[in-house]
């Protein structure tokens, strides 16, 4: 076992506690009211929007590349015409109000202004350094937004950082292993991490005929067995796309160092638990069912 090895996995912990953080406010009725307040009352719009506003009034084609397991028609319904009721700067300064009630109401007043949130996010914004923008849009696009001053905001906008850096390298690793948006929404169902099958129909417009099909087409590729299960050689392909992931996102943890990468996933995976257990993701979101 390499010391790359064993980092790669370290990294992988941490990303996994800073994106928890860094997903609450996609569930939040906070940030339904902050948009809605702007006009964007439709749940896919609002998604679409908050996470695109960094990249400007794009289209359609560019949202759906850079998010990459939607489904083209269901941005094309909201994209860019939801550029024609809020501006990007609109929904940037929208989210960051949506994300600072999110994070008070689930974490709590203490908490939010402990030392420990200070140091998380020191620690998270110096992990960030270590990013590279080369081929990484979302990331690159978020790393041109300024650091917010609140030690809590800071944190949720370097885990942005972090989850958009390692989601962007993580795409290129898709689309290099032959995986589909669809494809590889149903392979990491299928490892029992990933989205449950009715998330994927509500939030990323695809339908059960689609889904049966995409089924379909890697059992024919042995990737998946006759119960819909990852046989042997998907296993490998869905392990092998995580290891290539880590490989690619290694820079902001190697940055970090093995210490301060222990001690930032100490504290986010504190504040990840404490977010949890008020509610912050619905009960079903996860599952192969």
């Amino acid at each position: 076992m390499t010391t790359a090895a064993i980092d790669a996995r370290a990294g992988r912990r941490c990303h996994n506690a800073l994106n928890s953080l860094h997903s609450t406010h996609y569930f939040s009725p906070d940030l339904g009211r902050e948009l809605g307040a702007l006009g964007v009352t439709e749940a896919p719009a609002v998604n679409f929007a908050v996470r695109a506003a960094a990249l400007g009034p794009v289209g359609a084609g560019a949202v759906t590349a850079a998010f990459y397991n939607y489904r083209h028609d269901l941005v094309a319904r909201h994209v860019p015409a939801v550029w024609e009721k809020v501006s990007p700067e609109q929904v940037l300064a929208a989210r960051l109000r949506a994300v600072d009630a999110t994070l008070r109401r689930l974490l709590g007043e203490e908490a939010v202004a402990s030392p420990e949130m200070a140091e998380a996010a020191e620690l998270a914004l110096r992990a960030a350094e270590g990013c590279s923008r080369s081929a990484r849009p979302l990331y690159s696009a978020h790393a041109d937004l300024p650091v917010p001053d609140a030690p809590h905001l800071a944190l949720w906008h370097a885990a942005t950082l972090l989850r958009e850096h390692r989601g962007d390298g993580h795409l290129a690793v898709l689309l290099t292993s032959g995986l589909d948006g669809l494809e590889a929404l149903v392979t990491h169902t299928a490892t029992g991490r990933g989205l449950a099958p009715k998330w994927v129909f509500t939030t990323r417009g695809w339908t059960r005929e689609e889904w049966d099909a995409a089924v379909g087409r890697l059992r024919g590729r042995g990737l998946l067995d006759a119960a819909g299960e990852l046989t042997e050689e998907g296993t490998a392909l869905r392990e092998g796309i995580e290891r290539e992931t880590d490989r690619l996102d290694a820079g902001p943890y190697a940055h970090l160092g093995a210490d301060g990468v222990a001690r930032l996933t100490e504290l986010a995976s504190a504040f990840a638990r404490t977010a949890l257990g008020a509610g912050a993701f619905p009960a079903d979101l996860f599952g192969k069912r």
